[in-house]
């Protein structure tokens, strides 16, 4: 056989062998989901997802991580996700294709769990977040650590606070270029701080209030960058740069229980809370002096842990009411468009396409429905977990990465 045909044959038997094993195992294409609710820390999903919805899901792998609600994190072919193990706080980097472990590192952490949190264990609650090489993660007893990304090497490390929240630490840290921005503290002593990012060390700090469980976010208003954070007794804008305080709304309840993730639209701020109804704020600057100006309200809409997304000028959520209804709200005006009739589940993680719409609920269910602002249409309901599922699931490529009570799962659409 001449050389050259030789050639040409070792080739294609290299491709037959390349095209089956793609056959057996699609490679997992995508954007990253590197933070809490994903890319835009909205619910907001990028990626391409099916025209349409397979009658079932693919279980890509399954791996037990340990016990937490913390979401897990995807950047390139690694997903992060942090849990405890005895008296550990476990950080592991997967293999996204394969669910291999490619590292994980541990430290000690004790905690004590308030019984009126039983429930929901002593886990980690606050999602990871990656940027730069590298991860954050915030603990439940509030140790907020940096891992170099590619080996897992811990670059930095502030230790738990004196004072914790009283059902543990759950606002997620959130990268604003150079920072890292995290509520330490606790019950009526916390700190709102920026940190540099590659050495851990305070760049600013508002210390007027202790942490809440909902996650900051950055917005814009009044041409000011802005870190938008409930906190134990507040809704706060905070100067993004400075860390100097703008504006504060009081929100309280009366469990002290603020989770709730605020959403941006337009010049609108979008907030809620347990028994709250949901609000739309205007932050701006009156006569040289910041006012948040309430524009509508919908009492019919409580929303409590469960963050909507906003796809078109619609929000889509979960409200608490009747056992758990999924809602759409018209964003201008506060006008409820529908509600299913109940019992959807005592949370839901909300995500959202122009076209689609997926929850996750409680109850181990992922539920998709067309992004439609005239009805509720639901198109399937897949079982994902056989355990509750609190933590927000990411999105990668063409899979779902889902974590239940103590285990991570890989589904393929």
């Amino acid at each position: 056989m001449p050389a050259a045909t030789a050639r040409v044959l070792i080739v294609l038997c290299l491709a037959l062998n390349t095209v089956s094993e793609a056959q057996q195992k699609p490679a997992v294409t995508g954007t990253d989901w590197p933070q809490w609710r994903g890319p835009t820390r909205d619910g907001v999903i990028s990626a391409a997802l099916p025209a349409q919805w397979p009658e079932a899901l693919t279980k890509r792998w399954e791996v037990p991580v340990g016990a937490g609600h913390a979401s897990p994190v995807v950047s390139g072919n690694r997903v992060v996700v942090i849990a405890r193990e005895g008296d550990q706080e476990i950080v592991r980097a997967l293999d996204v294709s394969s669910g291999k472990e490619i590292w994980r590192a541990s430290y000690p952490a004790p905690y004590a769990i308030n019984p009126a949190a039983w429930a929901h264990g002593a886990g980690p609650k606050s999602t990871p977040a990656i940027a730069g090489g590298r991860v954050f993660t915030f603990g439940i007893g509030g140790v907020l650590s940096a891992f170099d990304l590619a080996s897992g090497t811990l670059i930095w490390r502030v230790p738990a606070p004196a004072v914790l929240p009283q059902y543990g630490t759950a606002t997620s840290p959130l990268v604003d270029g150079p920072s890292v921005i995290a509520h330490v503290g606790g019950y009526g002593n916390g700190a709102l701080t920026s940190f540099d990012a590659a050495t851990g060390k305070p760049r600013w700090q508002w210390k007027g209030d202790g942490p809440g469980s909902g996650s900051p976010i950055i917005a814009t208003f009044g041409g000011v960058r802005q870190v938008i954070a409930q906190t134990q007794k507040f809704l706060v804008g905070l100067n993004a740069a400075t860390g100097a305080l703008l504006w504060h709304l009081p929100f309280t309840d009366d469990f002290d229980q603020n989770a709730f993730t605020p959403i941006v639209f337009q010049d609108l701020l979008i907030n809620a809370g347990i028994d709250q109804p949901l609000t739309a704020i205007r932050p701006k600057l009156d006569g040289g002096t910041w006012i948040a100006e309430t524009v509508w309200t919908n009492p019919q809409t409580p929303m409590f842990m469960s963050s909507p997304v906003l796809i078109g000028g619609t929000i889509y959520g979960l409200t608490q009411r009747s056992k758990g209804q999924f809602v759409a709200i018209d964003a201008a005006s506060g006008k409820t468009l529908w509600n299913t009739q109940g019992r959807e589940g005592e949370n839901a993680s909300i995500l959202g396409s122009r076209a689609w719409l997926l929850a996750s609920t409680t109850d181990g269910n992922l539920v998709v429905a067309r992004a439609n602002p005239q009805k509720y249409e639901e198109v399937r309901r897949y079982q994902i977990a056989p355990s509750a599922v609190w933590a927000h699931p990411a999105i990668a490529g063409n899979s779902i990465i889902v974590k239940d009570v103590d285990k991570l799962i890989c589904w393929s659409f």
